[in-house]
């Protein structure tokens, strides 16, 4: 099942969007490092989360952007172009939390795909051999 995970807002003026959003919702903010500048959202969802970012360009939409949870970014950028989507940004990868897409669909919607980095399994510890009586 492909489950909405994300949503963010991409603005031209992140303070002012910060100071908006937290007088008017309970939400709470977290500043991430990193080469450009990100808030993450906590809206007390289990399974969704947010944030909100400078716009990539000047002249892009002020808008917010949904993400969809995939199994992988690369086929579905490439399942959305065939089907006529215009590609915005093909694959990025977020260091240490998985990679992003996004797209422009036929009808002129912006859709952000998710693909999370897979969870690291934790190391088996050494078989423990059997004590001879």
């Amino acid at each position: 099942m492909n489950k909405f995970v994300h949503v963010e807002l991409n603005t031209g003026d992140t303070k002012a969007a910060k100071a908006f959003y937290k007088g008017l919702f309970d939400w709470k903010f977290e500043e991430m490092p990193g080469p450009m500048p990100y808030t993450m959202l906590d809206t007390g969802a289990k399974d969704a989360a947010g944030g909100i970012t400078q716009k990539p360009m000047a002249e892009a939409p002020t808008q917010w952007l949904a993400y969809v949870e995939v199994a992988s970014v690369k086929k579905t950028i490439a399942k959305a172009k065939a089907k006529g989507a215009q590609i915005v940004v093909e694959y990025m990868p977020i260091p240490g939390m998985g990679a992003l897409g996004i797209f422009i669909d036929p009808t002129g919607a912006s859709l952000g795909v998710w693909e999370s980095e897979p969870k690291k399994k934790p190391a088996k510890k050494p078989a423990k051999k059997a004590k001879k009586k």
